[in-house]
């Protein structure tokens, strides 16, 4: 069985396709919650004695280094979640990778690690900007967490075909793979592992397709757990929905889980996949 425990660190109104969270600017106007869900996070994970891979956006880096500083510290896995968090299927090849270059290099110059590890904002990389792969190829990252390989409201990488760790080939260059995973019910992909989703199913269900999964890539945002955080008034009615329900319980099915099962982190299970037997994925 593999199951990994990934969180994309961003602040709590880092969210997608919303005019009124979209830059910079827009982010001024919100308080600061980031240290203390981090905190509620990080504790949780020393008490339960599970190891992660945090996917760090270069901005939260750069506002609060001293959060990065305290996972690296804490001996977790930091891997890069892009600098500005925009959805890459809108950006330009040129932006693209202008913004991961400089994720990259706030993330080594905080920590004083190499990075090699990415995940794009909403999963965004899809068969249409799939270009995004050989920029990151280019930029050292050696492993990708950014198919989804299933219908979503963004992002969404439906005909990627492969739920399971495996290696994408375009163009004659290679990277590493781990899609999140979905569970086939009935012919219909059931995604149980993070976001929304993991806010929405009862913990029972979440259980069980643990349990019958032979894969799991979990990805979780602080913000998930913080039953607090203000809400978004320009959000339409469903986004809300998607955005906030299941706040109140979600912690406490957190702590569930990682009482129940065992968790790695990205670089440990790469190194137990014997990789030359691995799917090859040709874009």
């Amino acid at each position: 069985m593999i199951r990994i425990l990934t969180f994309d660190i961003e602040e709590w109104f880092h969210i997608l396709d919303n005019e009124s969270t979209k830059t910079e600017a827009h982010w001024a106007k919100f308080e600061v919650r980031i240290h203390k869900n981090m905190d509620r996070i990080l504790d949780l994970l020393v008490q339960k004695n599970q190891s992660a891979t945090f996917f760090c956006l270069g901005w939260i880096v750069k506002k609060y280094p001293e959060v990065i500083r305290k996972i690296d510290e804490l001996g977790f896995e930091i891997a890069s979640h892009s600098t500005m968090h925009q959805l890459v299927y809108e950006q330009t090849p040129e932006a693209f990778e202008k913004d991961l270059e400089e994720s990259i290099k706030t993330i080594e110059d905080t920590i004083g690690k190499k990075v090699t590890t990415y995940r794009a904002p909403g999963f965004s990389i899809m068969e249409s900007n799939k270009w995004a792969f050989e920029i990151l190829i280019k930029h050292g990252i050696k492993i990708d967490s950014s198919v989804f390989p299933a219908k979503r409201g963004h992002g969404g990488f439906e005909s990627f075909g492969e739920a399971s760790p495996c290696l994408i080939d375009i163009n004659g260059v290679q990277i590493k793979e781990f899609p999140i995973n979905i569970y086939n019910f009935m012919s219909y992909p059931v995604i149980f592992s993070g976001g929304g989703y993991f806010r929405l199913l009862p913990y029972p269900i979440i259980k069980r397709l643990t349990k019958k999964s032979p894969y799991m890539m979990t990805y979780f945002h602080p913000r998930d757990f913080d039953a607090d955080q203000p809400m978004i008034k320009e959000l339409p009615i469903t986004r809300k929905f998607k955005s906030y329900y299941g706040l109140n319980s979600a912690l406490s099915k957190l702590e569930r889980l990682l009482s129940d099962f065992k968790f790695e982190d990205i670089r440990t299970i790469d190194k137990n996949i014997d990789w030359n037997k691995a799917k090859v994925i040709k874009l």
